[in-house]
């Protein structure tokens, strides 16, 4: 320019210019992004494709943020015609290896490549899928629910035809639309020919030189915490091809980067009316799962978060803090909340050397009167959970808790679709009314309390799949209300078998006290003017809030998997022996055995509480501390509802005062009064009663208002029926 002649240069250098050379230039953009694009100087797609083809797995997993970063335009064009860009990067895919693995042999036949694209943009709902977003790459999150057997799809079909032998190759595009056979042979024609002209549909597949790619069909739901109410869960097909493949299991969680896209379903194509009519599908370009299932909450913590979690577990409060922050709203049941605060957390899961599982998981159940706030604490928990399911017991089935089998709709093949135990692996299943299920749809729930997997054999499909859950249940008394005066064994209405599964029973009744009831009222009352109720004569505020509390949770259980110290274990064990004797105590001394009983379970289960105690404050190793505050959980949940047995007496005892109450009600006619000397003189000593068996009586008919008692309790008066 500085030498005063005549300077030309292009004004417009469009490379997506529509001229045939657009694509190649497409192509050697794509190539400098994949052979120049870096991050502190390391390579990272050039890197990746050389570590992959030496395994001979022929694919790149791509950061659309990084492509931003190179070529904004070309990352535009790659999110807005995906189906355009997308062959062409996988053709620069190709040739990028081969520049790198054999740079000096240019004959080297690679195999196709496959690209795998993520992103952090944001997530589009599945119910948000609309005709906007056609052939457009979307990000959708969800959970898979059905996963269909690997199938082989067509990529290239060679056909032949049947009179001349004449062959062709057919190109299958992706997705669910197939290929349509040329009617008429293709078979060039020279003038003067004598042979006759082939006759109408001559080709037929010759499969042998055909081409295929494993394909597979992924059946994607709306996570339950994102549907809305009222609503039922939408989902979406997914079509994942090659390396997608077997990628993801029922009850996963993933998040699926696809083209959305159309295609005419079977059913649909002879109906009159709905020839335009097209079911949608994505066409997935990636899969990321939660690779962590214990932490699958989001387990990406920044530095900054990293540091307040610490800060917080060296908190000496932590645990009454923590306490207090579960359902803050609701007065009281103090010991409940710790035992729910351990749920949350759970304990260490354990694989032994010999490839036997010991779950990690916490389940209590709530055993109680109506009105005591345990469906709330339910409703809390699945705020609170990471991961979390809430379920009714009378509209849960056994299949909708385990799994259920499909039959699919196109290929009439049968598939497993998870129920909500599958989908909750790694968090809680909150089952209230669990004692209105039936009886054959709770049992279906034993071996997942357990063993933590649920085996299907249905239909010819034999599986297991995992449940790894807590299970926190709620349930009222045989009677409505707990009776006093009967035996666990009588108010409680379930197995032996499901309740030795449970690591904490707590027994929640509702006492008439008069402090109580006014403390109580002046809560409610409070709650119901201010929204904040009056608890220990102060306002309740949550310390934490809900949200950081779930992230807490999942930072320790990602972080954290505590062991018994020697001096907790040896205190563990004595105690445990020390329990079972008085247990076995009690059943010699009732001559009944116990409705709820004490198994090495429980000592499992006092450990596991022990652990989750240690993970609460991020300490490696469980001390006596810990483990003393694991005993008073256990002796105030599960052994308070054993003892609550030991003072009903036998059944003899018990038939014996139903004699004496019939016996007593004939001698006193209503309205009429007798001195208690007298009638412990005619009971005991004339018709040989025990005076146990009377006392008994005594005390169930004035708990009843049937008698009183006056001058001092000499007189007895019958005042009802």
């Amino acid at each position: 320019m500085d030498r005063q002649s005549v300077f030309a240069s292009r004004v417009y250098n469009d490379p997506f210019a529509e001229n045939e050379d657009s694509n190649s230039a497409i192509r050697a953009l794509l190539e400098a992004f994949i052979l120049d694009f870096r991050l502190d100087n390391v390579y990272i797609y050039r890197d990746q494709l050389r570590d992959h083809a030496l395994l001979k797995t022929y694919f790149c997993d791509v950061n659309i943020g990084d492509l931003i970063k190179f070529n904004e335009e070309i990352a535009h064009k790659l999110v807005t015609e995906p189906a355009e860009i997308i062959p062409l990067f996988e053709l620069a895919l190709q040739r990028c290896t081969h520049r790198i693995v054999f740079p000096h042999d240019p004959n080297v036949k690679i195999p196709p490549h496959q690209l795998l694209l993520h992103s952090n943009a944001e997530d589009i709902s599945i119910r948000n899928l609309d005709s906007l977003t056609i052939s457009r790459l979307v990000r959708v999150p969800g959970i898979v629910i059905g996963a269909s057997v690997m199938s082989s799809k067509a990529t290239e079909v060679h056909i032949e035809c049947r009179t001349c032998k004449h062959a062709q190759d057919l190109h299958v595009s992706g997705g669910f639309s197939g290929v349509t056979l040329p009617r008429t042979c293709g078979r060039a024609r020279v003038p003067n020919d004598p042979t006759e002209k082939c006759p109408m549909d001559p080709y037929f597949v010759v499969h042998e030189k055909s081409k295929f790619v494993d394909q597979q069909i992924i059946k994607l739901q709306e996570a339950p915490d994102q549907v809305p109410v009222g609503e039922l869960p939408r989902h979406v097909l997914i079509s994942a091809d090659r390396y997608l493949t077997n990628r993801v299991v029922p009850g996963s969680r993933c998040t699926v980067m696809g083209i959305f896209s159309i295609y005419q379903s079977k059913g649909s194509k002879n109906t009159s009316g709905a020839v335009a009519i097209r079911t949608p599908y994505l066409r997935a370009v990636g899969i990321q799962t939660d690779i962590d299932s214990t932490a699958k909450g989001q387990a990406v913590f920044s530095e900054e978060e990293e540091q307040e979690f610490l800060e917080l577990s060296r908190r000496p409060d932590l645990y009454n803090v923590m306490t207090d922050c579960i359902a803050p709203s609701i007065y009281g049941n103090r010991d409940i909340k710790k035992a729910i605060l351990c749920l949350l957390m759970g304990g260490s899961k354990k694989i032994l050397p010999d490839g036997m599982k010991l779950r990690g998981d916490i389940n209590v159940l709530m055993l109680g009167d109506p009105g005591t706030a345990k469906s709330q604490l339910l409703k809390f928990v699945q705020q609170a959970a990471p991961i979390a399911i809430y379920t009714s017991g009378k509209g849960s089935s056994a299949a909708g808790l385990t799994a259920s089998v499909q039959r699919d709709q196109s290929t009439r093949e049968f598939y497993l679709e998870g129920g909500a135990m599958v989908l909750a692996d790694g968090g809680v299943v909150c089952i209230d009314e669990f004692d209105k299920m039936r009886d054959e749809d709770r049992v279906a729930i034993h071996e997942a309390m357990e063993q933590q997997t649920i085996s299907i054999a249905k239909a010819g499909i034999t599986t297991i799949l995992n449940a790894r859950t807590s299970v926190l249940a709620a349930a009222n008394p045989i009677f409505g209300r707990y009776d006093d005066m009967k035996t666990p064994g009588e108010n409680i209405d379930f197995q032996t078998t499901i309740l030795s599964r449970f690591d904490m029973i707590f027994i929640v009744k509702d006492e008439h006290e008069r402090g109580k009831d006014e403390r109580i009222a002046k809560h409610v009352m409070g709650i119901h003017m201010g929204g904040r109720g009056m608890q220990d004569e102060r306002a309740v505020e949550s310390e934490i809030p809900v949200e950081k509390m779930r992230r807490y949770i999942s930072y320790c259980k990602s972080r954290c998997a505590p062991r018994l110290s020697d001096a907790a274990a040896e205190k563990l064990s004595s105690h445990f022996v020390a329990i079972r004797k008085q247990v076995h105590a009690s059943e010699l001394e009732a001559n009944a055995r116990s409705s709820i009983p004490i198994t090495v379970r429980q000592l499992e289960a006092i450990v596991r509480i022990t652990e989750s105690l240690a993970k609460l404050s991020l300490s490696p190793v469980a001390t006596e501390e810990h483990v003393d505050e694991a005993i008073r959980l256990f002796l105030c949940s599960t052994m308070d509802a054993v003892n609550k047995g030991s003072n009903q007496g036998s059944r003899e005892l018990n038939e014996e005062v139903a004699r004496v109450e019939s016996e007593l009600k004939r001698r006193l006619a209503i309205g009429w009064s007798t001195s208690l000397a007298s009638l412990r003189r005619e009971m005991v000593e004339n018709k040989g009663y025990s005076e146990a068996a009377l006392n008994r009586a005594l005390m169930m008919m004035q708990r009843r208002d049937t008698i009183m008692f006056r001058n001092q309790g000499a007189m007895v008066y019958r005042n009802g029926a």
